[in-house]
């Protein structure tokens, strides 16, 4: 798919899912993800009752007796999206590639950030940060945002995703929604991972597409990776190359999934072969529902 009819096809899903957008994802976009976080507001003197733990101790000292800390509920959220526009992601059998599935997603995120009066922001990385949007509201700045979802072609040549994450590390000074977009084929960024997930709510989203799982039943060809060039000579006929082909991959993703859960960062798998709008509205009525 060509920017301009990808680009077309971003826009108009406020139109034809404008129902699905407001009622499942707009209207539920607070509860599925962790509740509100607190932040400083002010200190006042201490009374009974009060919690002891939340006392300040350099107040307190200055002034002579006990004070504590108060705080108030976080109002606004800041929603980042780590894009992944390496070139392994520019694969894809259907009407949709994996870019094209990415920017989708992070689209309808962001429309959803937006109408909840919430902050966007965005990095799109491959082997170095190639944009970096800073957070910020408004549907000029999403407009914007997604004209760049659409434009930005897949580079470089690998994901250094543990670059992409100390960025966004670095930058979120308040507790955000940190949604990373990426077929996860990468061995970095984990210990990265580990530390983002601790103060904010991660999201992996892996783009899947149905050449990662299954060979197809070709002749003989040459296979060439689209980042490091290498390649190899294999034939979609021989059943033990297309079963060890399926066994990799399987195992690559048992792995993916394994991590993320040992570290508490969601997960949420997204097949090109399928209408992305319905996977995600199926993952926030399933997540809403724990």
């Amino acid at each position: 798919m060509d920017n301009l009819q990808l680009l077309a096809r971003i826009k108009n899903i406020p139109l034809v899912t404008s129902r699905l957008v407001e009622g499942l994802i707009s209207g539920n976009y607070r509860s599925v993800f962790k509740g509100p976080g607190m932040e400083f507001d002010e200190v006042r003197e201490y009374v009974e009752g009060d919690d002891a733990r939340i006392i300040d101790w350099n107040v307190s000292s200055r002034m002579g007796g006990p004070y504590i800390k108060t705080f108030r509920e976080e109002r606004e959220l800041v929603l980042f999206l780590l894009i992944d526009v390496s070139a392994s992601l520019n694969i894809g059998g259907g009407d949709l590639n994996k870019s094209d599935t990415a920017s989708v997603i992070a689209a309808l995120l962001a429309f959803a950030a937006v109408r909840n009066n919430d902050q966007v922001g965005a990095v799109f990385f491959s082997d170095e940060i190639v944009k970096w949007v800073p957070p910020a509201k408004g549907q000029k700045h999403v407009n914007r945002l997604i004209q760049d979802m659409a434009t930005i072609q897949p580079v470089g040549k690998g994901s250094e995703l543990g670059l992409a994450v100390r960025t966004v590390q670095d930058s979120l000074k308040r507790r955000g929604i940190c949604v990373i977009l990426s077929d996860f084929r990468t061995s970095t960024g984990w210990r990265d991972l580990r530390i983002l997930a601790k103060k904010h709510d991660v999201i992996a989203v892996k783009i899947s597409d149905p050449l990662d799982h299954e060979f197809p039943p070709t002749g003989l060809m040459e296979l060439r990776d689209p980042e490091t060039g290498g390649g190899i000579v294999s034939s979609g006929k021989s059943t033990v190359f297309t079963r060890k082909y399926h066994e990799f991959w399987d195992i690559q993703h048992t792995y993916w999934l394994r991590e993320c859960r040992r570290l508490g960062i969601a997960t949420l798998t997204i097949d090109t072969a399928e209408d992305p709008v319905t996977q995600l509205i199926g993952y926030f009525t399933r997540r809403k529902g724990r």
